[in-house]
This record gives C-alpha cells, structure tokens and sequence, in this order.
C-alpha cells in the first residue's frame, strides 16, 4: 500500500528515524522539540547512547533516587527528562524507542519477574509521547547508582 493510499484509508502514518549512538541528552531534546512543533506521528530509534547517564523523570528527587556518593565520584551525568517515569540508568548498551503521536493514534516492558526495559509518558492536549528504553546489553554494576524507589511494584524489589 502506497503512502497516499495508506492516507484516504485513514491509516495513522508514522516517520521512522534511526540513529546509532546519539546522546541521550540530544535525543530528548529532539523528542521534546517534535512533541510540541511537528503534528506528524513519530517513531524514533536510538541504538545505544555515547557514555553511561542517569535520566531521571520530571518529578524524581536525585536525594530519594540516586547513590549520590558514586555517582559524583563517577562524574555520571544526571539528565531531568521533560516526561514523567522513573529513574534510568542508560549506557551504550541501551535500545530507546520513542513514539511520538497524535492523540487520536493510540504501552511495563517485564518477562516474569525480571524488568527489561523503562517508560515514561506524556500527554498534552492533542498528542502524546512515550519513551522505551530496553536494558539490551548493560552494565550491572550502573544499577549501583539508583536506590529502589519508595514506591516500587513486586518484580522490582530486587536490582540486578
């Protein structure tokens, strides 16, 4: 079927855009800047960023969230996402997929009890977006940065 096609069926159409190794910093602001000028349906793909970072949602507390200690011994860069969710820990090895959408085209990433990936939604008035990050091929030893949040579901209460 032919994007015109696919169009006078109704059929939401979606822009696919793949990267490899953005940081992940950039990629929100990519994501942030599509969400609120462009009317298109977004599908972005990011394989991997360029170093280890921790992306916090909008109302997380670094103090509740984060081994402060190690990760300013590290020198690890804490970035504030303009979505909600929760804390993440991100590295080279880190798929994100990003689905940035018109309201009207309508997503835990978890295999028995083992969390493999990381969410975050926001919803305006006519669009919404959401994050994905899948833990692909990570460190473990990153999940040292974060404490277990006060309010966590049962498959979470232990880290890697």
């Amino acid at each position: 079927m032919s994007v015109l096609q696919a169009r006078k069926a109704g059929f939401p159409l979606m822009n696919l855009v793949r990267f490899k190794g953005v940081p992940i910093l950039k990629l929100l602001q990519l994501e942030e800047k599509l969400l609120r000028t462009s009317s298109d349906n977004w599908c972005i793909i990011n394989d991997g960023t360029n170093a280890p970072n921790i992306v916090m949602g909008l109302s997380g507390k670094a103090s509740e969230l984060l081994e402060l200690g190690p990760v300013l011994e590290d020198r690890v860069p804490v970035i504030r996402r303009f979505t909600g969710g929760g804390t993440v820990v991100v590295d080279p090895g880190t798929i994100f997929v990003t689905l940035i959408c018109n309201k009207n085209a309508v997503p835990d990433y978890v295999f028995g009890n083992r969390k493999f990936g990381g969410n975050a939604q926001s919803i305006t008035r006519k669009r919404w977006i959401h994050h994905t990050s899948f833990l692909w091929d990570f460190e473990g030893k990153n999940m040292g940065y974060l404490k277990l949040p006060q309010k966590a579901p049962e498959y979470r209460l232990v880290r890697m």
